[in-house]
């Protein structure tokens, strides 16, 4: 029976929030692009932008922006070919996990 690692999971966590931060920038992209348009379109959207879905989506994709780049500094240790015995990779693993949900709630108490 397979039971899945968390070395695995926090890899497939990477892609995901990774891809789900699209969402966010294209709700960025559309409210650059709707401020020259008129400011019925801008009112639009930072009224979704500011709408209570717009800041979840704002805040989810701050914690994966955190968690990417926590996730990122992981590989960077090993690409240089330090932490990749089991033990220290799980550690850094939730070293990452927990690392996102600290910084993304300390991020968002100062904005």
């Amino acid at each position: 029976i397979y039971r899945p690692q968390l070395t695995s999971m926090s890899s497939i966590l990477t892609r995901i929030t990774g891809n789900a931060m699209l969402v966010s920038a294209l709700l960025i992209v559309w409210w650059f692009l709707a401020a020259p348009t008129s400011p019925e379109a801008f009112a639009t959207a930072t009224g979704f932008i500011t709408s209570w879905f717009g800041d979840l989506v704002m805040f989810f994709s701050l914690l994966g922006l955190w968690y990417n780049t926590l996730a990122g500094i992981r590989h960077l240790i090993w690409d240089n070919g330090y932490g990749l015995d089991i033990t220290t990779a799980e550690k850094m693993g939730w070293a990452a996990l927990v690392g996102s949900v600290v910084l993304t709630i300390i991020t968002a108490l100062i904005i």
